[in-house]
């Protein structure tokens, strides 16, 4: 798996400008520790989709979220899907937050950007498993994003055991833990128009400061 260390300027808040040579430098060398501990770690599973106005019913779970209504759209089925870099990045997070908070913020861009990449990756092979049935994918969608409440984080987690399976849970305010983790829903459509890794381009929060340009 490779990280695109664009995004982590991204996430950083270079928005497109060049890194200068000494964080580059850091980046990389975040890159490299973050590799050598961490054992990301996904699953996936499709469920079919019942809409209704204003929400969708997946896999016997009903979410009430008119964006997320509206995002599948004519999909009849949906992937839940989960993925994580484990409890190591978050340990290396909280240890150089109290000895070197520098660091620690380029390593939290860096494991931003490499569980996104992880992910897209895993999208990757869900897209190839699914166009075998002729099937395209949707962008994925979060808890948190538009109107698709956080609370949906544990429905999502339980309809994959996510706990027993590959440590994820959720806290009582539906934050995922550990912290470098995404759950998402993802829609399957017969549009062959559809994107999976479009992200920011399918998300109103206009305002971001990590939005793509």
């Amino acid at each position: 798996m490779e990280t695109d260390k664009n995004e982590v300027l991204r996430y950083l808040g270079y928005r497109g400008k060049p890194g200068d040579a000494r964080t580059l430098e850091q980046i990389d060398s975040c890159l490299a520790e973050l590799s050598a501990c961490t054992v990301p770690r996904s699953l996936h599973r499709v469920f079919p989709v019942e809409a209704e106005p204003g929400a969708v019913t997946v896999g016997g779970v009903r979410m009430e979220s008119r964006d997320l209504r509206r995002h599948i759209d004519g999909c009849k089925e949906a992937a839940v899907f989960a993925a994580t870099l484990g409890a190591p990045a978050d340990l290396l997070l909280r240890r150089y937050s109290t000895t070197d908070m520098s660091r620690a913020v380029i390593l939290q861009a860096c494991s931003a950007a490499m569980i996104e990449a992880y992910c897209d990756g895993q999208c990757e092979l869900l897209a190839g498993q699914a166009a075998k049935r002729g099937l395209f994918l949707r962008p994925r969608y979060s808890p948190g994003y538009g109107d698709f409440p956080l609370r949906y984080q544990k429905e999502l987690l339980a309809m994959l055991d996510c706990q027993k399976k590959i440590g994820l849970t959720a806290t009582d305010s539906f934050m995922l833990a550990p912290s470098k983790s995404v759950t998402a829903v993802i829609g399957l459509t017969a549009e062959q128009k559809s994107c999976h890794i479009a992200k920011c381009m399918d998300c109103k929060s206009q305002n971001c400061p990590f939005r793509k340009g």
